[in-house]
């Protein structure tokens, strides 16, 4: 993006003066336009639902934002060293994952960012449907180019997971897990999952796609009978309601921020004892899927490439890159 439009530069200066005026001399000249081209701009914000307090030698308040989706609030909430990210808020796309892709095929400039507020295809691991009405839920995928060897990425998508919970944990005060190798559980239950795919050119990545689906709300008309017990979501598990666009640019600058990280090497560091913070597998008895064989132990964490390490019942221990996890073993009630 070649800069910020007059209206993000205007509401990221009403958003930080909080309670207090804002003039609209400063704004004209902070834009170097007229104060009348401030207003029309100004009049471009209400139309997506801004209300504004003006008083004359005070200058302009904020008072009202969408409780929708805004590309032009996520925006101006980010953080100034991403807020030239692209950022593009969709009202309904087959799948943001799909989406990335094709803009990154087409040159898009990355880092970037595709936000639906409905997915038509959307998936997950295994080319699973991913439920994805339009009832205010999160549905974000990222486009970069890594250009880093394959065998850097294996622990990518954990990474970026165990950030995600942090985050989570921070925001709405609750206790996040991470279900190796991609689900976000609370309280057991399922509240949000990650897809990551790649376009691996010779030997490097040349495209990343990172999505998550994440539960802000129930459906409207309760869970399905087969997500009933195993499904949450973020106001569930808070008793309070989720700003989708707060959250939104809080979830973008940590992801943004995560991925420089780890582009850079520099999460080595820290990864393993965040990912011992948030691992909802360890010492746990578990049933991992390998291929068509089950196999049931209990979880003893992950190597340092993202590896789990299962104890079997004669106190071996196996090492599995991939498979599907359930909690509890074959013989039990897993979930």
């Amino acid at each position: 993006m070649n800069g910020d439009s007059p209206e993000v530069v205007i509401l990221r200066a009403l958003l930080e003066a909080g309670e207090d005026f804002v003039s609209g001399s400063a704004l004209a000249e902070q834009l170097a336009m007229s104060r009348v081209a401030v207003w029309q701009h100004m009049e471009k914000l209400r139309d997506e639902g801004f209300e504004f307090e003006a008083i004359r030698s005070r200058g302009y308040r904020l008072n009202t934002r969408p409780s929708v989706l805004n590309a032009t609030l996520l925006r101006a909430t980010l953080p100034h060293r991403h807020g030239r990210v692209g950022i593009y808020v969709l009202d309904t796309i087959d799948s943001t994952n799909d989406e990335v892709m094709r803009r990154l095929t087409a040159g898009e400039t990355a880092p970037f960012a595709v936000i639906a507020r409905e997915q038509t295809r959307g998936r997950g691991r295994l080319g699973r449907s991913w439920h994805s009405e339009p009832n205010g839920n999160l549905y974000i995928s990222f486009g970069f180019r890594p250009l880093l060897p394959p065998d850097r990425m294996p622990t990518f998508t954990l990474w970026i997971g165990a950030n995600l919970c942090e985050l989570i944990a921070s925001y709405c005060r609750i206790a996040p897990r991470l279900k190796w190798p991609n689900d976000l559980l609370i309280d057991g239950r399922k509240a949000g999952g990650i897809l990551t795919e790649a376009r691996v050119d010779a030997d490097q990545i040349r495209d990343l796609v990172l999505g998550l689906g994440l539960n802000l709300l129930p459906p409207r008309d309760g869970w399905r009978p087969d997500l009933s017990g195993r499904a949450t979501s973020l106001s569930e598990a808070t008793g309070a309601a989720i700003d989708v666009n707060r959250l939104a640019a809080a979830l973008v600058g940590r992801v943004l921020t995560a991925y420089e990280t780890f582009h850079q090497g520099a999460h080595q560091t820290s990864f393993d004892k965040l990912w011992a913070r948030f691992d909802a597998l360890r010492e746990r008895p578990i049933t991992l899927l390998h291929g068509d064989e089950r196999i049931s132990g209990v979880a003893e964490g992950i190597e340092p490439d993202g590896t789990l390490i299962l104890r079997l019942p004669d106190d071996s221990k196996k090492r599995f890159r991939a498979g599907e996890v359930t909690i509890g073993t074959a013989g039990g009630a897993p979930k």
